[in-house]
């Protein structure tokens, strides 16, 4: 069973800014050691799908990068990770204008590896997901697409495109983000739906009969942009489209508060996406890192990734990525620190050979509650990082409030003293 994968980078990924700020969405790191492409890829070599296309346009160096280094198949094998970028063609001189238009620019490239069926996957979502589940109720099922939903309340349901299915798993309505008035009438029959979670939230995951998918974004629906609002919709009028129903953990990072929750949520003794137990591998770069050196700390559900150093500091609910610095007395809660792509001292670090401008890492004597710290960070000493007023949103000179959240972008400095 011949299966192409497409990974849906996303746009400018407004929502993530200031991580966007020098990347792509599925570029930006997570859980202290992973980017977040390494979630799509990981679920689909874990089931054995191998031909994977990832369709970017904004800031894909780093994600350029990360991906050539990261996922090489053996010679014997025909399988790859390639980018896609948006690309000016004889057929198209425009960049992506959504979801669809994607796929549909990608498609001869799709086609081109004469696939059994093509999987579309987001890349910027937290699960884990059996595709071979997926793929064996999509063939028993001979629906022409298949649709992963996942039951959700009343209170998640208007974020989500809800799906509205008959008892035998056919997708007979469908309302993107709905408002509360509509919901009413959205309740499905499917087994699996409870009274507490009455609704099925597609999980923008689908699987197409490839002749289906082509025939539907160069003929039939040839303006249409995006998958969730558009193209769905009206295949659902025309095709046999089926739910999948998916009851584990999955979580739409699309913003700062979501992407902060997730991360400090793997922190915890319990987490949702749990990587230390029912383990099945999360692939990411391979590092040459020694383990991290801790030196009279106090450290409570914290995650501290390799070749991490850190002193003499109070650090609880917390991730730490690898190569991080923490100086003396600092104390760290409710934080997501991403690390660095250098030691501390390297000819990179400015404040290796500069004494007046900090060095990479954190130092001595800084309070940072509720942060996202992002790659490259320099915080001096005596830095408060607290949100004192409890803005919701802030933008200052190089530090940034989202969701009542305080963001220091890649490679900001700063100055000792900082209290904000």
């Amino acid at each position: 069973m011949a299966i192409v994968s497409v990974i849906l980078g996303g746009g400018r990924g407004t929502r993530l800014y200031p991580l966007t700020l020098h990347r792509s969405k599925p570029a930006v790191p997570i859980g202290g050691k992973y980017r977040l492409i390494d979630i799509p890829v990981s679920n689909c070599v874990n089931n054995g799908i191998k031909k994977i296309l990832v369709l970017t346009q904004y800031n894909s160096e780093s994600l350029n990068r990360h991906v050539g280094q990261t996922y090489r198949f053996d010679r014997f094998s025909d399988g790859f990770v390639s980018i896609l970028a948006a690309e000016q063609t004889p057929e198209s001189a425009d960049w992506f204008q959504g979801t669809a238009d994607a796929v549909r620019q990608g498609l001869v490239h799709i086609l081109s590896q004469h696939p059994d069926m093509v999987l579309i996957l987001s890349g910027d979502q937290l699960y884990r997901m059996d595709f071979s589940k997926f793929v064996e109720e999509f063939q028993s099922s001979n629906a022409d697409i298949s649709i992963a939903t996942k039951p959700v309340t009343m209170e998640e349901a208007p974020g989500l495109g809800i799906m509205q299915v008959n008892t035998d798993g056919v997708i007979k309505g469908f309302v993107e983000k709905p408002s509360l008035k509509e919901l009413s009438a959205l309740a499905s029959d499917q087994k699996g739906v409870t009274d507490s979670r009455p609704y099925l939230g597609s999980m923008g995951i689908y699987l197409f009969k490839p002749e289906v998918l082509r025939r539907i974004l160069m003929d039939e629906d040839r303006d249409k942009t995006d998958f969730g609002k558009e193209i769905i919709p009206d295949a659902i009028e025309r095709y046999k489209v089926a739910s999948y129903l998916f009851n584990g953990y999955w979580s739409d990072i699309g913003t700062i508060s979501s992407f902060f929750k997730a991360n400090i949520d793997m922190a915890m003794p319990e987490p949702d996406f749990d990587m230390y137990s029912n383990f099945t591998p999360l692939y990411t770069r391979a590092r040459a890192l020694p383990g991290a050196r801790i030196r009279n700390c106090t450290l409570n559900n914290t995650v501290v990734c390799g070749a991490s150093d850190i002193i003499g500091a109070q650090i609880e609910n917390s991730i730490v990525g690898i190569r991080s610095y923490i100086g003396s007395e600092t104390s760290i809660t409710n934080s997501v620190i991403m690390g660095t792509d250098f030691w501390r001292g390297h000819i990179k670090d400015s404040g290796a050979v500069d004494g007046s401008y900090p060095a990479l890492g954190i130092g001595r004597n800084c309070v940072i509650r509720n942060t996202i710290l992002d790659k490259n960070v320099r915080l001096g000493n005596e830095v408060k990082l607290v949100n004192e007023k409890g803005l919701e949103s802030f933008d200052g000179d190089g530090i940034y409030i989202r969701d009542g959240i305080i963001v220091v972008p890649k490679g900001v400095m700063v100055p000792d003293g900082t209290v904000l």
